[in-house]
Order: C-alpha cells, then sequence, then structure tokens
C-alpha cells in the first residue's frame, strides 16, 4: 500500500542544546528562512524554530528541560539511527567555507566520490553531521 504524501518533501526535527547557536548554523549560515517560532505545551515543554529549506521544514526543538543524553558523536560510524540529513546544492566550495568560516567542524572536505558527485560533510553547532551534494550529472 504505501504511504500517501501530501508534500513532496519530509520534515526533519532536531532536538538542540542551544536554540541561538542553532539558529546561528541553519537561518544564517545555511540559509534556511525562518518562519515561526512555536510555542511546545506538555511533557514536552519547550520552542520550536520553524525553517524551510526548500520545501522541507526543518524544526529545531529547543525544551526547557533539556535531555540528559546527547546523541552519540562520530557521525556515521559513530552509532545505528539517524546519522545525517543531505542537501543538493550547487554552490558546494561557498558552502563549505561559510560552514568552516563560522566555526562548523568539516568532517569530510569536499570529495569527489564517483564521477560528477562531489560532496562535503560538517557538523552543525550539536555535533548533527550534514552531507552537502554537488551532483552534475
Amino acid at each position: 500500500m504505501g504511504v500517501t504524501l501530501r508534500k513532496d518533501s519530509i520534515d526533519l526535527g532536531i532536538v538542540v542544546s542551544d536554540s541561538e547557536t542553532a539558529l546561528a548554523f541553519y537561518r544564517d549560515v545555511l540559509g534556511f528562512e525562518h518562519v515561526a517560532d512555536t510555542p511546545m505545551p506538555g511533557a514536552m515543554k519547550g520552542t520550536m524554530h520553524r525553517l524551510m529549506c526548500g520545501t522541507t521544514l526543518i524544526k529545531l526543538v529547543s525544551l526547557d528541560d533539556k535531555p540528559e543524553t546527547a546523541a552519540p558523536p562520530g557521525g556515521i560510524t559513530g552509532a545505528t539511527g539517524f546519522r545525517y540529513f543531505t542537501m543538493q546544492v550547487s554552490n558546494l566550495a561557498e558552502i563549505t567555507e561559510a560552514c568552516r568560516a563560522a566555526g562548523s567542524k568539516v568532517v569530510i572536505d569536499q570529495s569527489e566520490v564517483r564521477p560528477g558527485v562531489t560532496i562535503s560533510m560538517v557538523t552543525d553547532p550539536d555535533g548533527n553531521w550534514v552531507e552537502f551534494v554537488d551532483d552534475v550529472n
């Protein structure tokens, strides 16, 4: 049967340790459009900062009661589960350097992984990996 989609992309929720540093990365460095801040009630009390990346909604969640446990470090090989997300870009060198200049760790510098496909991977302020792919094919 499968899922019947209402939208051509997913929404991604990222629990952050500090909303200001997360916003500085996702909004100011990556250029995602900040569309709203939404209070979160109940057991998940906090604020959801909503940003658009194309048609994907990135939800930066800052909880009032910070979680005791952080995601294991190490990116792709650090643990199972969600470890990174990917954006197709046309300005790979520029965005990689902007992330580096803003203090992000570049874990994989620009590298051709197969003919016509170049990637880089950086960390966000909480250590989550973000991949950029320039596919000229």
